[in-house]
């Protein structure tokens, strides 16, 4: 009688045991990162204007359009040195995106789509070797021109697709995280 208390305590506690190891084939996710504010920064090389486009939405999907600002313009054939930053200012203080952004490289890029206002060159890569764009230079058409030019950060592109590691976003696949479309000009000097 007594082996038989003993085994039924030891299943008892066995079961208890199992039951506890459920619990720890729970799948942890990775929350999509929150992004607000989108800044891209153009610096010229040889010194002059730096221009900055700013898209600001801090109710994300709400009812507010975002606030889109231009401070600038570009000079014909100038040459530029230039970052795009994310930001999550639902935080305070704000949350650098562009952080985890550079960490999961390999699961990111930047496409730059517009016409005929320059030439998009990335200066950074993943562990890969292929693009992500949180750096890239950029030279201005050698014609005075206004047109619109659309930042897309897009998560889990296919990288190795014909044309997305030049920044042709067409065969990237993948999921838009972040998109802001500005008006630019490209000015004569």
């Amino acid at each position: 009688m007594k082996n038989v208390k003993l085994s039924i305590l030891a299943l008892i506690a066995l079961t208890g045991l199992n039951s506890c190891n459920n619990d720890d084939d729970a799948t942890i996710v990775n929350p999509e990162e929150v992004i607000t504010t989108l800044t891209a920064t153009f610096e010229p090389v040889a010194g002059g204007e730096t221009v900055v486009l700013t898209s600001r939405d801090l109710d994300g999907d709400g009812p507010e359009a975002p606030i889109i600002s231009v401070l600038g313009n570009f000079t014909t054939g100038a040459s530029y040195s230039g970052t795009v930053s994310f930001l999550n200012e639902t935080e305070t203080p704000a949350e650098n995106v562009s952080e985890e952004i550079l960490t999961e490289g390999d699961e990111h890029q930047i496409f730059f789509q517009q016409d005929d206002l320059g030439t998009f060159t990335y200066t950074d890569a993943d562990v890969n070797q292929r693009p992500i764009g949180l750096t890239f230079s950029f030279v201005a058409s050698t014609t005075p021109q206004t047109g619109l030019l659309t930042i897309t950060l897009r998560h889990e592109p296919n990288k190795a697709a014909a044309g997305v590691a030049d920044g042709d976003i067409t065969n990237a696949g993948g999921e838009s995280e972040a998109m802001a479309t500005f008006e630019v000009s490209v000015v004569a000097p």
